[in-house]
C-alpha cells in the first residue's frame, strides 16, 4: 500500500515536475470497492504525501466520503460530489480503488474538464490505448511504459522443441 502510494507520487512528479499548488484528483478513498472501510487504504497515504508536497487534493468516492471525513478531519481534502467535478480543473487523476462503476467513465469528458489531462491508474483499471485515445497523457502503475506489439511472425521453436514434435507424429 505504501508502495502504491510512493510509486503514485513519483509518477505525478514525472509529469508535473512540480507538484506545489497543482490540484490533483483521487478516484476512490476506500480500501477496496463496494465498502467505506478506510484502513490502511492507500488513498490516505497518497493525499497525505501530496499535501507535504504542497499539492492541492481533490477526492470522490461513492460510499467512503462520510467514513474518511469523520476518522481524518485533519486532511485537507476537497470532497466532490461526481468523477466530472473531481476532474474540473484538476492537473492529474489518480486511480486509489478499483470501484465497478469507474470502468464505465467517459474517459474523454473527463479529460477535456481537467487543466492537464493526466491520468495516473493505479489499478490498471483502464486500457492505455482507450485513455489516450480520450485525450490522457496516461501512467499504469506497474505496466510497461508503452505497450508491446505483436510479433510481425510466429516465434521459432528450439531445436529440441521441434525433434520432439517429429517424434511424436
Amino acid at each position: 500500500m505504501l508502495r502504491q502510494g510512493r510509486a503514485c507520487a513519483a509518477a505525478h512528479q514525472e509529469k508535473l515536475y512540480i507538484l506545489k499548488g497543482r490540484t490533483i484528483g483521487l478516484l476512490g478513498l476506500a480500501f477496496k470497492p463496494d465498502t467505506d472501510d478506510m484502513r490502511d487504504a492507500p488513498a490516505l497515504h497518497i493525499a497525505e504525501r501530496l499535501l507535504q508536497m504542497d499539492a492541492r487534493v481533490k477526492a470522490y468516492d461513492p460510499i467512503a466520503i462520510p467514513n474518511c471525513r469523520e476518522q481524518r478531519p485533519d486532511l485537507r481534502i476537497r470532497y466532490c460530489e461526481s468523477p466530472l467535478e473531481l476532474a474540473g480543473g484538476a492537473d492529474a487523476l489518480v486511480v486509489v480503488t478499483e470501484w465497478r462503476q469507474f470502468r464505465s467513465l467517459d474517459l474523454g469528458e473527463l479529460a477535456g474538464a481537467m487543466a492537464t489531462p493526466i491520468l495516473v491508474d493505479g489499478r490498471n483499471l483502464f486500457l492505455p490505448e482507450e485513455a489516450i485515445a480520450a485525450g490522457f497523457d496516461y501512467t499504469g502503475i506497474g505496466r510497461c511504459p508503452r505497450p508491446r506489439p505483436a510479433p510481425s511472425r510466429p516465434l521459432r521453436r528450439k531445436a529440441g522443441a521441434a525433434a520432439r514434435q517429429s517424434l511424436t507424429l
